[in-house]
């Protein structure tokens, strides 16, 4: 904490301007302000300095006429903006000072902050990671996305079920943001498309406006700022005039909430058509209103589009804005005149596509008469580019019908006119020119299995970019106790170069050092345990080990086999088998997809055994289980700090990196998990000993499923296992419901077990085992999670974002001055 005369001058200049804010801008008297009102006047005084930062660096870009990257993501996952922008202008400590007894901490005021709710997992995180890299490594750099009005929705749990509600995060403004009156474009949809030669007019039938609204994205160690530009919806005039004049007014209300919801919430519902076509519309919107805003800057500064390609780069974050190649097409052809050929070329210069799933069906794809419905132009487009890139599949392979049909940007359906679908990684891949998985093992796996027609196509576009965190919010931000640790033994310079955290392994075998970081931990752990007790009612041990899996909720991810090991725990400490054991409190957290009916069951389970397990006396000293409901940024913000085992137990092949695994490691966690993802290169970096590694690897997953799986045999040949399952099936969790969980009973052991819990259950409950042995000996304990935190330095995002502006974007530096 700062206590020179200095920084005493710097915090009442603070003080004073927080109480002009006050009394100027909300209106309020310093001496009975609220919690909220001084939340909303240190916004300001934050704003005002990001602004200035933030004017200046637009200027530097244009002035440079330096390349620009534009990164296309249907998730900003940003949580709070308050700490973040006070560590960006190193006001964080002059704050602490201000905000003293007897009047509201700094903490409490930023609580006042509701997370901006613009994403659910880790696609929409690693987006915001990203644009933190690309500001504080001076990178020109806008990001793109939709202002949701209502986010994903709030998840509460109720008899332990999930329930959703909306989260209305803007209903009093964000004063993060700011509106741009000046910059909407019209959006269209529906209606004909008229060919004339190359190029073709759009009838449209409806129209929409996207307004902009930005969010300032401060870097760290420079005065560079970055820009979010977010659209929302908006109908193209307040309400049809003439239904409500004839007194229609419910017919008045609906046309403008039908433009309206485009921007309402993320991810809709697509068990129905209805919310299928609004997903599409969704996509379409923010990536027309992009594209539009993108040519619409690049114009104003240099007056043609001849030099498109050298001036902008453009990313896909996942396929869900793979539409942007063929309306850029459309932009380029149809309304600034330019020949097919030549746009064409620029298209392929300009788009880089990541891609994040390795599993087919999880692959984006869109039926052929939704499109041709709702975007009949698009459709056209497609068409030809599909049909110039099979031309150019048969000079190089000619007479192979298969591969063509493999690598049609249109599946067929089987010859059937409506089953033909548009595969939108196809589209991304065809309209790039470099192609990246998220981790090492991801990337392999891409080439030689989902895309490796493409790669023998292009195996010049395909790499590498594990993905990483930013180390500024979950290490410096999350865990002050343990930041002020590093800095002491290391330095402060981790924060912008984490390969400093290596000089942390001299201290692994310092006992000193390793009770100091114990003492951080358990800081972390009580605060957490704080949270729960509020929250969820529930009281953690914080010298039990916090064993935690926080992630989207998904049969891959594997939250069942956890339960299943909950569970094979409990009964073993019932019969008195369970020797060795450590005291555990097991934590989850995660949102379930609102249509997802097995997540929603596995939430259902996790609630139905946290309350027979907590209400035991027999073993509540010793075995803890809590759900934390709506999981987001915030709610990570406590619980990375305060784990002590990570649990990364997707099934090997799945999980296409995770950076949930790196925040948690950051943060002093050991890790228990597969052969997937980035956990191989966490491994690569931590030590082997220093990791729990267990199940079947990629290789034997794929043996195990071409021998024919049977899990029956396992259920019954495991005594443990078969235990646990038949009190899930017996209804000894529901016993209100006794055929509760009959379906997920009966997709482990009749059903095939897709994703094969069972067949590394025992390597689990052993690796457990491990563990409970490890965390008895607490001096061991602290030495290899002090040597995870010092592996940790290939993980900054600012490593991964270098590798983009070198390998795929080819950006430059930029400062300010």
């Amino acid at each position: 904490m700062p206590d020179s005369a200095a920084d005493q001058a710097a915090s009442e200049a603070l003080r004073a301007n927080i109480d002009h804010k006050l009394l100027c801008q909300v209106a309020t008297e310093p001496s009975v302000a609220s919690k909220a009102e001084f939340y909303h006047a240190l916004a300001q005084v934050a704003r005002e300095q990001l602004a200035k930062r933030w004017v200046e660096t637009q200027h530097a870009d244009r002035q440079s006429q330096a390349r620009r990257v534009y990164y296309l993501s249907m998730e900003f996952l940003i949580g709070r903006a308050m700490n973040n922008a006070l560590s960006a202008l190193d006001l964080r400590d002059q704050a602490a000072l201000v905000f003293t007894p007897p009047g509201p901490s700094i903490d409490e005021v930023m609580e006042c902050e509701p997370d901006a709710a613009l994403g659910n997992g880790g696609l929409g995180r690693l987006a915001a990671c990203f644009l933190d890299s690309m500001a504080t490594l001076g990178l020109p750099s806008w990001g793109y996305g939709v202002r949701y009005e209502y986010g994903m929705f709030a998840q509460s749990i109720v008899n332990g079920q999930q329930v959703e509600k909306p989260e209305p995060w803007v209903q009093d403004r964000s004063p993060w943001e700011f509106q741009r009156a000046s910059k909407h474009f019209t959006v269209h949809f529906g209606g004909t498309a008229e060919h004339h030669g190359e190029w073709a007019e759009w009838h449209a039938a409806d129209a929409v406006e996207a307004k902009a609204f930005d969010h300032v994205i401060p870097g760290h160690g420079t005065e560079r700022v970055s820009t979010l530009r977010l659209w929302k919806a908006a109908a193209p005039s307040e309400i049809d005039l003439g239904a409500f004049n004839t007194g229609d007014y419910q017919r008045a209300a609906e046309l403008k909430n039908r433009f309206e919801n485009i921007s309402w919430v993320l991810y809709p519902n697509d068990s129905t058509s209805a919310g299928r076509e609004l997903r599409l519309r969704q996509e379409y919107f923010f990536v027309s209103a992009s594209m539009q805003d993108i040519l619409d800057r690049h114009f104003t500064e240099y007056g043609s589009f001849d030099n498109l390609a050298d001036k902008i780069a453009i990313h896909l974050n996942d396929t869900h804005p793979a539409i942007g190649v063929a309306e850029l097409m459309r932009l380029l052809v149809d309304e600034h005149q330019m020949s097919w050929k030549d746009a064409w070329e620029q298209c392929r210069r300009i788009f880089s596509y990541t891609n994040h799933t390795l599993m087919p069906e999880a692959l984006e794809t869109w039926k052929v008469t939704l499109i041709q419905r709702v975007l009949p132009r698009h459709m056209l487009i497609i068409y030809r580019i599909n049909q110039e890139f099979l031309d150019e599949v048969v000079r190089l392979y000619p007479g192979d019908i298969d591969l063509m049909r493999r690598v049609s940007l249109i599946d067929d359906g089987n010859g059937h006119e409506k089953d033909k679908r548009v595969r939108m990684a196809h589209l991304s891949i065809v309209g790039s020119h470099r192609i990246n998985g998220v981790s090492q093992l991801h990337s392999d796996l891409m080439v030689q299995t989902i895309f490796a027609d493409f790669a023998r196509l292009y195996p010049e576009r395909f790499h590498n970019k594990t993905n990483g965190v930013t180390p500024r919010r979950w290490l410096a931000q999350a865990n002050p106790d343990l930041s002020s640790l590093l800095d002491e033994r290391i330095g402060k310079d981790w924060r912008l170069d984490l390969d400093r955290l290596q000089g942390l392994r001299e201290s692994a075998d310092d006992r000193a050092f390793g009770a100091s970081f114990a003492a951080a931990k358990r800081s972390n752990k009580l605060r957490l345990a704080n949270y729960v007790s509020r929250e969820v009612g529930i009281n953690l041990d914080p010298d039990s080990l916090f064993d935690v899996q926080v992630k989207r909720i998904h049969e891959y991810k594997r939250q069942l086999l956890n339960v299943l090991h909950v569970i094979t725990r409990y009964n073993a400490l019932l019969d008195g088998t369970a020797v060795g054991c450590a005291p555990r409190s097991v934590i989850f957290a995660g949102k379930a997809a609102s249509s997802y009916h097995m997540a929603k069951q596995v939430i259902r389970l996790i609630n139905d055994v946290a309350a027979v397990v907590n209400n035991d006396p027999r073993t509540r000293d010793m075995l803890q289980v809590v759900f934390i409901p709506n999981y987001g940024v915030s709610v990570a913000e406590l619980i990375m700090p305060a784990a002590n085992l990570s649990e990364q137990i997707s099934t090997a092949g799945t999980e296409a990196s995770g950076t949930g695994n790196m925040k948690l490691s950051l943060n002093g966690a050991l890790t228990i998990g597969t052969e997937d993802g980035a956990n191989i290169e966490i491994r690569d970096q931590v030590g082997a000993e220093n990791i729990f590694i267990f199940g079947n690897n990629t290789a034997q997953v794929a043996a195990i499923r071409a021998a024919g799986y049977q899990p029956g045999d396992l259920y019954r040949d495991n005594p443990a296992l078969q235990e646990a399952l038949d009190k899930i099936d017996a209804g000894f969790f529901s016993p209100g419901e006794r055929s509760r969980y009959h379906d997920v009973f009966n997709s482990l052991v009749h059903y095939g077990d897709h994703y094969l819990l069972l067949a590394d259950y025992a390597d689990y409950v052993a690796a457990q085992e491990r563990v409970d042995t490890l965390y008895l000996t607490p001096a061991e304990w602290q030495r290899k999670a002090i040597l995870n935190v010092a592996g940790m330095g290939p993980f900054s995002a600012d490593r991964t974002i270098r590798a983009y502006a070198d390998d795929t974007w080819n950006l430059k530096t930029l400062t300010n001055t």
